[in-house]
């Protein structure tokens, strides 16, 4: 039987967020209990940036594209997992050591994936790395860390994969994924007009 790996982060209170800003801390409240009604139903307040997530071009650009009209079916596909560990930064210089071909997705584990609170020097992709991924006409990217950059002000590593309507994933969970090609299953909600929607990603072994 071909194995399965659930690689998204659970949604849960004591999760890690962004910087540990409260703000992004996702909030459960319960509506209604059984001890004063019949049924028991609990709301949800979260940033659609919270925890594993795809970004869209308003994320960042001034009138870019939303998730309206998204093709859900864009992340039902081949992956192909990179690793890339023990640097503070991924560079051209790294991935060059790959064989990356047209229209790959690629999704990259690094030390990201074995931290469990959030480091403030999370490992990034520079944007050397962003522009070769462009020069390599890559489908998208995903990534193990909530945020794909740090500590670049221009925010030229997104700005450079989504001129290039390359897809960006954030927040994976690749601990446990060995390199190597699978097929992912991911699905995201369906919210039209948004920056970014939350996915659940599941990768599975090839035959």
């Amino acid at each position: 039987m071909k194995k399965r790996y659930d690689v998204t982060m659970k949604i849960e209170p004591s999760m890690q967020v962004y910087k540990n800003k409260p703000e992004k801390k996702p909030i459960f409240s319960v509506e209604n209990g059984l001890h004063v009604g019949k049924s028991y139903e609990t709301s949800l307040t979260m940033n659609l940036h919270t925890g594993t997530h795809m970004d869209f071009p308003l994320h960042m650009r001034l009138n870019g594209m939303t998730s309206t009209g998204f093709d859900p079916s864009t992340l039902l596909r081949d992956v192909k997992v990179i690793e890339i560990v023990n640097t503070p930064k991924i560079t051209r210089s790294h991935l060059e050591t790959f064989d990356l071909q047209p229209h790959d997705f690629i999704l990259i584990k690094t030390d990201n994936s074995f931290e469990d609170t959030f480091n403030f020097s999370f490992t990034f992709l520079d944007e050397s790395a962003a522009h070769y991924l462009v020069e390599k006409s890559i489908d998208g990217v995903g990534f193990d860390g909530l945020g794909i950059e740090r500590d670049q002000p221009t925010h030229p590593t997104h700005h450079a994969l989504m001129h290039a309507s390359i897809w960006i994933i954030e927040g994976l969970r690749l601990a446990d994924v060995p390199p190597g090609t699978y097929t992912m299953i991911a699905l995201p909600l369906s919210i039209p007009n948004m920056d970014a929607l939350p996915l659940r990603v599941l990768l599975e072994e090839k035959a």
